[in-house]
């Protein structure tokens, strides 16, 4: 057993609860390491968005109708209906291409070295992204979207929201010892 915790209840009785694993651990992704202040923020905006894009395509055609709007120039219709059409379309899809790799939370799974990333998809519910250490790529330049790349799929972490560092520097391979071999680049100097 990791931990024995005490929970007073509300009505003042005492329990005691004999647990096996850490509140951290989920038993199909790992040890919770990471976890995205901006979560319930990402979800909030795109849920308005798309809520006040669901809203235009049923009221839009409601209102020209009931007040009698309309345009006799077909350019000047195909503009406003244009105009109506990016904005509840194009908002939405922007977002969720902004957002669509921002980690909500992240797992480690130590006997596999597996991450399980926790992210929103296009519906708004939670995907989960299992990859290895060895398949996280960091960008050569910095991106403003991307910190690390996932096989190909962009992740985007905030490195100071991991409580134990060492997750993230293993996560990004930092940790990873960097060995020179000086006799092969001694050889290949000679060989130029």
């Amino acid at each position: 057993c990791l931990s024995i915790f005490q929970v007073t209840s509300f009505q003042g009785v005492a329990l005691r609860s004999l647990c096996t694993s850490s509140p951290h651990d989920h038993p199909e992704h790992g040890r919770l390491v990471y976890k995205g202040n901006l979560a319930k923020a990402v979800l909030g905006v795109r849920f308005f968005s798309y809520s006040t894009s669901i809203f235009n395509l049923f009221m839009v055609p409601y209102i020209m109708l009931k007040t009698g709007i309309g345009f006799e120039s077909l350019l000047i219709q195909a503009a406003f209906y244009g105009l109506i059409g990016f904005f509840t379309f194009v908002t939405p899809v922007t977002l969720h291409i902004l957002t669509k790799g921002y980690v909500i939370r992240l797992y480690y799974k130590e006997d596999v070295d597996t991450y399980t990333a926790i992210t929103y998809n296009a519906i708004l519910a939670e995907k989960a992204t299992v990859f290895h250490q060895k398949d996280v790529k960091i960008p050569d330049i910095t991106k403003m979207f991307t910190t690390f790349y996932a096989k190909t799929k962009s992740m985007l972490v905030n490195p100071v929201l991991f409580p134990n560092p060492q997750d993230y520097n293993h996560l990004m391979g930092y940790d990873k010892s960097l060995y020179f071999n000086f006799e092969e680049e001694e050889e290949e100097k000679e060989m130029d």
